[in-house]
């Protein structure tokens, strides 16, 4: 039971600055306004991690690989404490096991991203309908429009209502079972 204890604890707070530093990565990306309340929330609550980063890691072609290898290496670090509380061998090839922990969570990594890409699509399409003018409906608009725009080049509106959005969580939770099937594969290859 105290095991399962410290899992819970351990997954909500490396979840919390995962999903932060996912934001980041995505925000920086997207070239998304860090000039609003939840923009500065997420730079003051990951410049901990990402500052330090900074000096050894450089962005790369505008993406801020710090905060993103940073989030890897955070979730990384947690399914290891976690494959390790609950008695995995890790049997004799350790590289093997550390590398197979990397890949899930790089897959666990996307598997945020698509979560964090509904949270803005189902917020924006929300606040389209009750508030467009709200302070935060540009950050999340801005966050979902990149992958909105490609289907609705496809799927016009009809009669003045966008479809775009449920499209878009169609395919996502599509694409969330894909990699809830891929991590399925990994794990055993870490006993």
């Amino acid at each position: 039971m105290l095991t399962n204890l410290l899992l819970l604890i351990l997954e909500a707070v490396s979840g919390f600055f995962v999903i932060l530093l996912l934001m980041r990565f995505y925000m920086q990306w997207l070239r998304v306004s860090f000039r609003n309340q939840l923009g500065r929330f997420v730079v003051a609550t990951t410049d901990w991690i990402v500052q330090p980063a900074r000096r050894f890691i450089p962005g790369v072609f505008g993406l801020d690989l710090p905060s993103l290898l940073a989030a890897l290496a955070l979730h990384g670090g947690y399914l290891a404490i976690a494959f390790w509380l609950k008695h995995f061998s890790f049997g004799t090839h350790a590289g093997i096991a550390a590398t197979v922990v990397l890949a899930i969570a790089a897959v666990e990594l996307v598997r945020f991203s698509a979560y964090l890409l509904i949270g803005a699509v189902l917020i924006a399409a929300v606040l389209s309908w009750v508030n467009p003018h709200a302070p935060l409906a540009p950050f999340f608009n801005n966050l979902s429009r990149p992958f909105l725009k490609p289907i609705q080049r496809v799927l016009p509106p009809i009669a003045n209502v966008d479809l775009s959005p449920l499209v878009l969580l169609l395919a996502l939770q599509i694409f969330l079972m894909l990699l809830g099937w891929l991590r399925v594969l990994l794990i055993p290859f870490i006993a």
